[in-house]
């Protein structure tokens, strides 16, 4: 829209177009919850700002001026489009919006975290057992929250969140493995992930440089290695945005200061058909503190840590907090 431009009376713009679609002021006025004289009135208006006549007048008999039935045709087809944007809104409010993700994410982060959402109680979850499907047109779902931030042809992709890794494990565990340095883990039991290890970038943040790793049983993703140390099984790299709840209810603690380098690990994807479907993707920013800080439980000075703020070449943390 030009900036500055004034619009035609909107109420006058309406009873035109009803006036010049009916050919009838009469049914105009039925249409419009309006008497004639009041259709009359508003038409009369607007001829008057547009300093042109709309309708040729001879005694009862109205017909459209060549202006008029010009303007009238490009009325209808904006005034439709009008309201179809306007129900589609509107009618957003009301849809379910159809997450599809994995179960980590959902356990973990979507599912504690709904009743920040605008639309939560809406929300139609979906879990897959592998990676979610991309193609919109198989997945039933209107959003997929992906593994990192993956570009797909066809496929509108936004950054959900960053984060950084360090070892978590069960309170007994730290206890009764007498754990109180990082080289200590190098004789522990450790859990391994095949979908993004950080074992060997968390060591070298740690100071270790490159140490060969214990043996430890490995899982298909990060979700399940973190099951498994919560469990009292072992140690695992978790992510440190997915557990800030499971921290805070001391089901797993923190066992160093030392993270990785943040870096960015689910992104909402959807058609690009739909990347303007006013329902918004999962991105909420509750307070920080709203549940709970982890704990850390180290001995020592604290180990050489990587970079809070991420680094080149790497996104910076945006608006979801865990």
């Amino acid at each position: 829209m030009r900036h500055g431009t004034a619009l035609a009376p909107f109420a006058a713009v309406k009873a035109f177009e009803a006036a010049a679609r009916h050919k009838s002021f009469k049914h105009a006025a039925e249409e419009l919850c309006l008497s004639p004289s009041a259709v009359s009135h508003q038409i009369r208006a607007l001829e008057e700002y547009l300093d042109t006549a709309l309708f040729e007048r001879s005694g009862n008999r109205m017909d459209l001026t060549l202006t008029g039935r010009a303007y009238a045709g490009k009325l209808t087809g904006l005034l439709d489009l009008l309201d179809d944007s306007t129900r589609s809104v509107r009618d957003a409010g009301e849809r379910n919006l159809r997450v599809l993700c994995t179960p980590g994410f959902a356990a973990r982060w979507l599912v504690p975290r709904r009743h920040w959402l605008d639309f939560g109680d809406r929300t139609r979850l979906r879990v897959s057992t592998g990676a979610p499907d991309i193609d919109s047109s198989s997945n039933d779902s209107d959003v997929v929250i992906q593994w990192r931030d993956t570009h797909h042809p066809g496929v509108h992709t936004e950054p959900l969140m960053t984060s950084s890794r360090y070892p978590v494990s069960h309170p007994d565990l730290m206890d009764r493995e007498d754990i109180r340095s990082p080289r200590d883990l190098l004789r522990k039991r450790l859990m391994y992930d095949d979908t993004d290890d950080s074992w060997q970038e968390w060591f070298a943040a740690a100071g270790l440089g490159a140490p060969d790793l214990p043996p430890g049983p490995t899982f298909p993703n990060c979700e399940l290695a973190t099951t498994a140390a919560e469990q009292g099984h072992g140690v695992a790299m978790a992510f440190d945005a997915m557990v800030h709840g499971t921290l805070a209810s001391g089901r797993l603690v923190r066992l160093f200061d030392t993270d990785t380098i943040p870096g960015a690990i689910y992104s909402v994807a959807c058609a690009k058909a739909h990347a303007d479907d006013p329902r918004p993707p999962p991105r909420p920013c509750p307070p920080r503190n709203s549940v709970g800080a982890p704990r850390s439980r180290h001995i020592g000075n604290n180990p050489r840590a990587a970079p809070k703020g991420g680094s080149q070449g790497r996104p910076p943390p945006i608006c979801v907090h865990a």
